[in-house]
């Protein structure tokens, strides 16, 4: 029998998935998603749902996917991230599990334009705080799959050891350091393209976080250090060199998140109903998003993320 390639198997993905391994995947993804909700909750997380149009964009630099909505255009969405910021304010602890659409003209086996992330936010916190919250949640994750997949693990013939916490922790300073003093060339302040990835995987082979990445790399919500404002108090969950998750502290000072919008060439008018809630008083929160399939991809092994979502959409397909 000849293998069928990628494209073909997702034409006919109903029949696709009937297969063992493909099976597996949805089976395991499942379980993961359950083991998700569950971690979250205990750790006094409530689930919301926010809305998927919205009027303008939530973060600088991503495109969005423009949608006709009566006599108005409005958008999908990049993240849930104003909606739960504001909520964090109210409920101490939220999280959303569901779809946002990036318009990125990436065609590779990481990206696709529509995709499931996990968000959650915490009143009260900081980036600190929100790193052990995220780490307990691969473990606790992990811990699960192994113990309730172990015939889907077997027929995807993977085998991953449980990670022991604290997740290792270094400076995106340190690797430009690291990866100079290995003839890679990259300057402060430039972000890392997917050699730079690579080059970090040959030294990095399981999960560990970059943090305190320059300011002007991170969207305006991301609060700078107050000891060193160039630095932000954010991080970046990798796997090996594949890029898992985001987040950090959250700007909550009205003044000083005007500042940010305009430093990144925002309009703070376009963000009125998202200041308003500064208004009756924000407190410090802080949180991540986490991309579902791409922990799927670590999860299962997958070469390719498609292979972690049953109906992908990606810059070239809409079908089935």
């Amino acid at each position: 029998m000849v293998p069928a390639d990628i494209d073909t198997r997702l034409n006919a993905r109903v029949v696709d998935v009937r297969r063992p391994k493909p099976h597996a995947i949805f089976k395991i993804q499942h379980v993961a998603l359950q083991s998700i909700r569950h971690f979250l909750t205990s750790k006094g997380f409530i689930e919301i749902d926010t809305p998927k149009l919205i009027i303008s964009a939530t973060e600088g630099g991503t495109q969005l996917f423009s949608v006709q909505y009566f006599e108005k255009t409005c958008y999908l969405r990049q993240s849930a991230q104003l909606y739960k910021e504001q909520l964090s304010s109210s409920f101490d602890r939220v999280f959303e599990i569901g779809p946002v659409f990036r318009a990125e003209e990436h065609n590779t086996t990481r990206h696709l334009n529509e995709l499931t992330q996990i968000d959650i936010e915490a009143a009260f916190t900081d980036y600190e705080d929100v790193m052990e919250i995220l780490e307990e949640l691969i473990t606790e994750c992990l811990r699960d799959v192994a113990k309730k997949c172990s015939e889907e693990l077997a027929a995807l013939e993977r085998h991953f050891k449980i990670p022991g916490s604290p997740f290792r922790r270094v400076t995106y300073t340190e690797l430009i350091e690291e990866l100079q003093s290995s003839d890679v060339s990259m300057e402060w302040g430039q972000d890392f393209e997917l050699h730079h990835l690579k080059a970090l995987g040959q030294k990095f082979s399981e999960f560990f976080f970059i943090t305190e990445w320059p300011t002007k790399l991170k969207p305006f919500y991301i609060r700078p250090k107050h000891s060193e404002p160039t630095v932000s108090e954010s991080f970046d969950l990798h796997y090996s060199w594949l890029e898992l998750a985001s987040g950090g502290t959250r700007v909550h000072n009205k003044e000083l998140l005007i500042s940010r919008l305009k430093e990144q060439g925002l309009d703070p008018k376009q963000f009125r109903d998202h200041l308003q809630a500064f208004e009756v008083g924000m407190p410090p929160h802080s949180g991540w998003a986490v991309g579902l399939a791409r922990f799927m991809m670590v999860i299962t092994g997958a070469d390719n993320i498609r292979e972690c979502v049953l109906y992908p959409r990606d810059r070239v397909r809409l079908t089935p």
